[in-house]
């Protein structure tokens, strides 16, 4: 089968650049991004690209290049449908807040809805990839929906994880580290395996596309971010006994990175891991193995999580503490909202948390971030529904630059490792300040020595 069509169910943080990347490097294909969220494709058409709804390194070149020509943005979710050769599904599968699973087992009920919306519409035979992170066998929920409730037409599921970091995406996706593909080993889920596998190869080497069955493909994203996410908490793990014995856990990490069998990647200390997967995938991959009767299994994973939420709660305890133990009226600024550099997404990042806290304990939050709004910062506290929204917003406040952000503030928290905070003019921020100035880097991005130097009472992670 040659494909000519292909239709992506959601125009999110995986849908919009995946897809930008086939268009542009596919112009033969016809790509269609669809969403019933009309501002989020109102957002992608803007005739200015950089104003479009996600920021990613080079995503808005991309954009610009193959947007009408082959790549196109719409609402018209049964036209696509119907059109393609190829669905992918990439809508949300969040973590569930009700019933059996809450607060562990993703919620699935948007992939349901794609599935059924697909089995309505499709007149002709269909490959449905799942692009989206689901738990492992959810590909045997779909073939079932689709297989009974459509028009009598055949469907091949295949899984087509995707291994994005946000903030890289972009070279991510034209320079991967690999493609998965899982699919059924009847001929014609390995005929489906086959057409993915050529759009792909349009780019990418043959000997990067790896092809398995459906199970091995879910689990193996799950257990891809499962892994990471665990070095990061381990790394920082240690970095609160480098604390208690006068270890430095950056001269720790890099230690340990050298050795080949460890590597230095994901060896960052930090004041925890955030982002839409980390949390969310282990989470499922602990309500998967409780399933299974795997309370061991489940129990091992689980304390990545642990670690992680301990790592947020300690950096604010740590605040509070040098801080005469109270925070009360003073003026705390947070450089950084994003839960990473280099993206917008603020999903689980870990400025929300250390802002609760210390909201809590009546502190003035001021917030710098290049590219997350108030809007957006407000929204993520009001989703925690810790205290009202007009507490929030009365509390919250935000500026264009971080010179004014800082001006007059008791301490500041770097929670986000932009490259442009390590290229401030520090001398300048700490004038603006109240005495002492403390200075709290969540990241360990800055120059600890030079900040001394000037006169900040600096308090790193690990050291």
């Amino acid at each position: 089968m040659k494909i000519t069509k292909i239709c992506c169910i959601g125009a999110g943080y995986v849908g919009g650049p995946t897809m930008a990347v086939i268009a542009q490097k596919c112009p033969h294909i016809q790509v269609t991004v669809v969403d019933l969220n009309e501002q989020r494709i109102t957002d992608w058409n803007d005739p200015n690209t950089d104003n479009i709804p996600i920021y990613e390194p080079g995503l808005s070149e991309i954009v610009a290049e193959a947007r009408g020509r082959n790549l196109f943005f719409s609402t018209e979710v049964e036209k696509a449908i119907n059109e393609a050769q190829v669905i992918f599904i990439s809508v949300n599968t969040p973590t569930k807040t009700y019933g059996k699973g809450k607060g562990m087992a993703a919620d699935l009920k948007y992939i349901e809805l794609c599935a059924r919306q697909i089995a309505k519409v499709a007149k002709e035979n269909k490959i449905v990839v799942e692009k989206s992170t689901l738990p492992v066998r959810t590909a045997e929920a779909i073939k079932s929906i689709l297989d009974n409730t459509g028009n009598g037409v055949q469907f091949q599921i295949l899984s087509n994880p995707e291994f994005l970091a946000e903030g890289t995406a972009v070279t991510d996706l034209l320079n991967p580290d690999r493609i998965l593909i899982g699919g059924d080993t009847t001929p014609e889920g390995e005929e489906a395996i086959s057409a993915l596998v050529d759009v792909y190869a349009n780019w990418v080497d043959k000997e990067k596309i790896l092809t398995t069955n459906v199970w091995s493909s879910e689990l193996s994203k799950l257990t891809a971010n499962a892994f990471l996410a665990q070095r990061i908490s381990s790394i920082n793990a240690m970095s609160e006994l480098c604390e208690k014995t006068g270890a430095d856990v950056n001269e720790v990490a890099r230690a340990i990175g050298m050795d080949s069998r460890i590597g230095p990647k994901f060896l960052k200390a930090s004041v925890g891991f955030g982002g839409s997967c980390f949390q969310k995938d282990i989470l499922n991959l602990v309500y998967i193995a409780k399933s299974y009767g795997l309370n061991e299994v489940a129990d091992y994973w689980e304390q990545v999580i642990i670690m992680n939420d301990h790592q947020k709660k300690r950096f604010s305890s740590k605040i509070v503490q040098t801080l005469y133990n109270t925070v009360a009226d003073k003026k705390i600024t947070f450089l950084g909202w994003a839960f990473k550099k280099d993206t917008n997404d603020t999903r689980e990042s870990a400025a929300i948390y250390v802002a609760d806290d210390l909201i809590n304990e009546q502190a003035k939050i001021t917030v710098y971030d290049p590219k997350v709004s108030k809007i957006k910062i407000l929204n993520d506290l009001n989703y925690l529904e810790t205290r009202s929204a007009e507490e929030n917003h009365a509390t919250v406040s935000t500026f264009a630059n971080a010179y004014d952000a800082c001006k007059d503030a008791h301490a500041i928290a770097v929670l986000t490792e932009w490259d442009e905070f390590t290229t401030y003019d520090w001398q300048k921020i700490y004038d603006s300040m109240h005495k002492p100035a403390f200075l709290f880097d969540g990241r360990n991005i800055l120059d600890a020595k030079k900040l001394e130097a000037i006169g900040f009472i600096y308090n790193g992670i690990g050291s």
